[in-house]
């Protein structure tokens, strides 16, 4: 599900070669050297040919969910994982999933087209022309409809350009939107165009975002041709991912199911992806105004913003049925904490072959864990339980992971220490999102991998990056907000959680389309296989680290840094607003708006808007400034002379669910972290410190200064949960 263009914040440590450690967090020096000894075995049983040969066969056919592929892949890697000395079974859950049976989209005024809504098979990708096998392109958990009506150009139908074409008095009440892909999260865009009250929605792909204008088209170059159709889940995953019958709980064979047409997360109006070859003649009939040249595209015509003349007719029907979603779980027993759980995951199931998305990842995730078996059969087994899951149903709303979460929930809270997620992976740099209190842990590991391309370490090569681009060489993870199978660990259960990748030179538009594919995957993303490998080292040593450390590898001193950061942020945007307002009332008062406006064109009179209050952020303050001394002192403390490890790792696993409130976000109970989540309005894009932030940004000042407060409260727990940790003798 996550777009594999990397286009986000890169991790990095330092910039330097790389180099042994001569010591490692949470290791003790003989410890240390142990592990530096298994970490450097397990690097020399690492085979890219084994990535090779499992792509080509798992990415053989289409294999979405309720495939018999989908299926026979799961089946047979259960069978890898029990041959390489895991305890392996599969998990299945019955989940809603439509298939389109009805795609009809007509221009029918000024003139005539009927969408092909069909690509092209290429010369040279035999996988390309499997006809039927394929699965249609269209945005599932759209609703069903049979709607006409003129057509509106609205950009990236995000809320900037709803704020645009107000104030060039244009609405779509009761019209069609049409919406280029990127810019937000696809499933904002149906979303926030019914709240704007039209009837439906298109979404097509600009050549210019992933098509001619980035750069060669398949199959002579890695972009998207004139057919190409990105598919996608359209489901309303900002208010809960997973099965949209059995919120909250798992989709187990008899559970109680929610009757369809009360689930919330199915969009209120019906949706439809198309490729740019079809937008032309759609696009080409509107008049109006001209868009702003931030909106146009690079089609060969002149970007109208409509409201009509083009007049289009949308018609789509699905077959709502449920599902199986079969998640692969493999547990290697560790030896002396069985009961503490480093979980390892990556999804197996595709919008179509899904070479790169998700095979990549899933190959490098068995790959790994073959290794780690057979280090495991020859007595080095790790000290911790090892669970690696292969998930299935993630493509249409992070579904296997979220009803597995979801099914094993107090156990999971009880006993996992962290989540390691991969999706998709290419050719690159080194990206680490995650909880900030396993940076210092993973700036480690990315000093010991050496990048395939520049013998230089991971963490040297994406320093350089960063200092090109005006950095210092040294930024920390990115937030997590959504779009992959962390979300329901860090995000419902509370549990520590990060996502790992490479990519930024394997750009193509391939991305959920019938060309993401073995041969298209071998030519333009990692040929040799050699980040797969890279991805390999990283995970693993980061897997191993978290199995077998003495005393678990979390840091506090950088969580708050950072936190104290989102805080600076919240504070800086209610007054840069409360600023903002003050001048475009004073611009309103003096009527520069009307005599600045070009009188040949429509023109709305703005007016002038409600003045923003001061919030009281007094609380949150005083809750950051102790928690900073707990942390400070906690810094200097030497853990590695506790004599109550197991206690002592026991509280540090559980840190993460002190940063949950059992209520929920505002309107979204299900997100329960009060640090991270995906954004109301982004998708993925996360928010940090969600209910402040987002409470500010919608000028909710009541329910802002209440999240202010219960902020306040979840960091005094958090401070209380560290200063238990530091009493460890």
């Amino acid at each position: 599900m996550s777009h594999k263009i990397f286009a986000f914040i890169f991790i990095v440590f330092s910039f330097q070669k790389s180099y042994t450690q001569t010591s490692i967090l949470g290791f003790s020096a003989e410890a240390a050297v142990q592990q530096q000894s298994l970490e450097a075995a397990f690097d020399q049983l690492l085979s890219p040919s084994n990535l090779d040969t499992w792509m080509k066969l798992m990415s053989a056919e289409p294999h979405y969910v309720g495939t018999d592929y989908g299926r026979k892949n799961a089946e047979w890697m259960r069978d890898q994982f029990q041959s390489w000395g895991y305890d392996a079974k599969i998990e299945t859950y019955q989940v809603l999933f439509p298939y389109p049976k009805v795609r009809l989209l007509e221009l029918t005024a000024p003139q005539k087209y009927t969408a092909k809504l069909a690509a092209i098979p290429v010369t040279g990708d035999p996988d390309t022309n499997q006809g039927e096998a394929l699965l249609p392109s269209y945005n599932a958990f759209s609703t069903d409809g049979d709607v006409e009506a003129e057509l509106v150009f609205v950009n990236y139908g995000i809320p900037e350009d709803y704020e645009q074409l107000e104030k060039l008095g244009i609405d779509v009440k009761g019209k069609i939107v049409i919406a280029k892909y990127y810019g937000s999260w696809r499933g904002i865009k149906p979303k926030l165009a019914a709240e704007k009250g039209a009837i439906g929605c298109i979404i097509y792909s600009d050549p210019k975002d992933d098509g001619y204008y980035a750069g060669d088209v398949y199959p002579k170059g890695a972009f998207k041709n004139a057919t190409g159709v990105q598919r996608g889940s359209v489901m309303d995953m900002p208010l809960y991912p997973g099965d949209v019958l059995t919120p909250g709980y798992g989709a187990t064979k008899n559970a109680k199911r929610l009757d369809r047409k009360d689930a919330p997360t199915i969009t209120k109006i019906p949706v439809l992806p198309i490729s740019y070859e079809d937008a032309v003649p759609l696009l080409a009939a509107l008049e109006g105004q001209v868009a702003p040249n931030a909106w146009k595209g690079a089609l060969p015509i002149t970007y109208h913003i409509g409201p009509g003349p083009a007049k289009v007719h949308l018609k789509l029907t699905f077959d709502w049925q449920l599902k199986p979603a079969h998640n692969v779980i493999a547990t290697l027993k560790g030896s002396e904490f069985p009961d503490q759980w480093i979980i390892r995951g990556n999804h197996h199931d595709a919008w179509v072959h899904g070479a790169s998305d998700p095979v990549s990842g899933m190959v490098a995730l068995l790959e790994e864990a073959r290794v780690v078996g057979a280090l495991a059969k020859t007595g080095k087994n790790p000290k911790r339980t090892i669970i690696y899951c292969a998930w299935d149903a993630e493509e249409p709303g992070l579904i296997g992971s979220t009803e597995w979460v979801e099914d094993h929930m107090t156990e999971l809270q009880q006993k996992t220490v962290a989540y390691i997620n991969t999706d998709g992976n290419g050719r690159g740099y080194l990206g680490v999102g995650g909880s900030h209190t396993l940076q210092a842990m993973v700036a480690e590991v990315a000093k010991e991998v050496k990048d395939p391309q520049k013998n230089v370490s991971v963490a040297a090569r994406v320093g350089a990056l960063d200092l090109l681009n005006g950095g210092t060489g040294s930024p920390g993870l990115y937030a997590l907000g959504s779009g992959s199978d962390y979300t329901p660990f860090i995000q419902h259960a509370g549990i520590s959680a990060l996502n790992i990748g490479f990519g930024g030179e394997n750009e193509g538009g391939e991305y959920h389309t019938i060309y993401d594919t073995y041969a298209h995957y071998k030519r333009f993303k990692d040929p040799e296989m050699a980040y797969g490998v890279a991805l390999a080292q990283t995970a693993g040593r980061i897997v191993l680290r978290l199995a077998n450390s003495e005393v678990l590898p979390f840091e506090y001193t950088q969580w708050e840094e950072t936190v104290k950061g989102y805080v600076a942020e919240v504070i800086k945007l209610a007054e840069e607003m409360r600023k903002a307002v003050v001048i475009h009332n004073q611009l309103v008062e003096k009527n520069v708006f009307a005599l600045t406006a070009d009188p040949t064109k429509p023109f709305k009179q703005p007016t002038k808007k409600a003045m923003i209050p001061y919030l009281d952020f007094s609380s949150l303050q005083n809750a950051m400034t102790h928690l900073e001394t707990t942390i400070t002192a906690l810094d200097q403390k030497d853990f590695n002379s506790v004599k109550e490890k197991e206690a002592l790792n026991a509280q540090l696993m559980l840190s993460e669910q002190a940063l949950m409130n059992k209520e929920g976000l505002p309107r979204r109970p299900w997100y329960r972290h009060q640090i991270y989540a995906p954004g109301f309005y982004t998708g993925y894009g996360v928010k940090t410190l969600p209910g402040v932030r987002e409470a500010i940004e919608q000028e909710n000042w009541e329910e802002c200064q209440q999240q202010i407060i219960l902020l306040s409260q979840t960091i005094k727990s958090f401070d209380k949960h560290l200063q238990m940790i530091f009493e460890f003798k």
